[in-house]
């Protein structure tokens, strides 16, 4: 007699099937919109129409629980830097998992040595690595470690942090106090005292009302000017993406950086790189800095450090700044912070093992290949009445869109929505600079995985048009 297991499907089996995963599909959406609470998102609108549930991911598609097939634009958040469904970063991690599952690094472990090594090696720094779990974290870490470093070298009281308007730092207190959009710190302030706020290299909006090319790179040389009115011995570090990304993709004047770098050496400033997004290929290169040939102090990474599948990140700072934490006692000139997962076991592994991939598969130069693609194809929508400026390096692509091409008046929220919706619909992911400058959120982004083909680039090029069209 056979097993009931082994009967074949009737019409009655199915039925019952389908009604089995039809009751599970509604329980599951009832627990959602009971029980979770979602980022970045007013939640009233869930009791109508709840969030989508995407169950299978695999290169750069994602599948819904409806079973519909996206193309994720914007790499998760701006994270899977490898694609999705990579068996071999499952294994690595699992392998890890069984051997040693965690140990915290106030001693050590093999994965951790390995990876802070392999980060030295990439960055071609002489320095030291410290690891937590996400790019907030990890910018923490940097401002703590950079004015403590300053209350230990001699250098006074040093403790106020620039950074710039529209970029993001990250959401605890600290790294939210960097963030400077209006938006993002509402209803949160006062934050934390000594973060100060400097305009950015926005040649769109220029800020000074200048044209690159006559400018003498004011969103540069003006930095020093709120450093000597600040006075320079108070300041310990400035922060800067080499690309502001959710702040609306903002790519610098070739000469901003290096001129920041000079800025910071006359004053005795850290200079701190966030590369939590342009870390790991996404700009083309294996770090977003190497475009200008610039080194930080410090440089905070995250997100494609693991390309999403498990949580970590990284503070490295160059050996100079470590050196200034060595004393002979335990006094309090050491480093006095930590986190119970930072550096975890299975994560460093798996980013071992990430970062093997981006090399071999040489994904940096593909994300270099594939965005000049993806840029020369998007030319065709600069004609567009919405479309006011395209922005890109590597796979980190921005279009800013405007009502009005020679006023520069920002597309409507609602409209933009609307373009991002229906991309959606037409089973193509793209984001946008939510929740940043009030009336500013009107750039869409782009940042797929850097696995990305041509035919791949072509699907998005086509969804932005119909979209944009729609609204025309």
């Amino acid at each position: 007699m056979l097993d009931r297991t082994d009967e074949p499907m009737n019409v009655t089996n199915l039925e019952e099937v389908t009604s089995s995963r039809s009751r599970n599909e509604v329980s599951l959406t009832q627990m959602d919109v009971e029980s979770l609470w979602h980022p970045m998102v007013q939640h009233k609108k869930y009791q109508r129409n709840p969030p989508k549930r995407m169950d299978t991911a695999a290169g750069c598609y994602v599948t819904d629980s409806e079973g519909k097939e996206y193309l994720d634009g914007v790499s998760g958040l701006w994270c899977v830097n490898v694609g999705y469904g990579r068996k071999e970063l499952a294994e690595a991690a699992r392998e890890q998992l069984v051997e040693l599952s965690y140990f915290p690094l106030v001693m050590s472990h093999s994965p951790a040595i390995k990876l802070a090594a392999k980060l030295l090696e990439l960055l071609d720094f002489e320095g030291k690595v410290h690891f937590s779990n996400s790019g907030s974290e990890a910018n923490e870490t940097a401002f703590k470690m950079a004015r403590q470093y300053h209350a230990q070298t001699g250098s006074g009281w040093r403790y106020k942090i620039i950074s710039r308007y529209r970029a993001y730092h990250g959401n605890t207190m600290g790294a939210l106090s960097a963030t400077a959009q209006a938006e993002r710190r509402a209803k949160y302030e006062p934050l934390v005292p000594g973060f100060f706020h400097v305009h950015p290299p926005y040649c769109y909006r220029c800020p000074f009302g200048k044209t690159y090319g006559s400018c003498n790179i004011e969103c540069a040389s003006s930095i020093e000017n709120t450093i000597v009115h600040e006075g320079a011995e108070t300041v310990a570090a400035i922060i800067v993406e080499p690309v502001i990304s959710g702040g609306g993709v903002i790519v610098p004047p070739d000469e901003y950086l290096p001129m920041l770098r000079d800025i910071c050496d006359r004053y005795g400033i850290i200079l701190i790189f966030d590369e939590v997004v342009s870390g790991f290929g996404r700009l083309g290169k294996m770090f977003g800095h190497e475009h200008w040939e610039v080194k930080p102090d410090m440089i905070t990474l995250a997100k494609g450090i693991t390309s999403g599948y498990l949580p970590l990140s990284a503070t490295v700072t160059q050996q100079h700044i470590f050196e200034a934490f060595l004393d002979e006692t335990d006094s309090t000139s050491h480093f006095r912070h930590i986190n119970t997962y930072g550096g975890n076991p299975a994560s460093t592994a798996l980013s071992l093992k990430n970062i093997e991939i981006l090399e071999t598969e040489r994904l940096a130069e593909n994300a270099a290949k594939m965005g000049a693609y993806l840029r020369s194809e998007l030319a065709t929508l600069e004609d567009h009445p919405y479309v006011g400026d395209i922005r890109s390096k590597g796979l980190l692509l921005g279009i800013e869109l405007v009502a009005d091409k020679q006023t520069k008046e920002p597309l409507a929220g609602e409209k933009v929505g609307a373009i991002v919706s229906h991309c959606l619909k037409l089973g193509t992911i793209i984001g946008r600079n939510g929740s940043t400058v009030p009336g500013l959120s009107n750039v869409l982004i782009i940042a797929p995985p850097l696995i990305l083909s041509e035919a791949d680039a072509d699907i998005i090029v086509n969804s932005l048009k119909q979209a944009l069209d729609s609204q025309v």
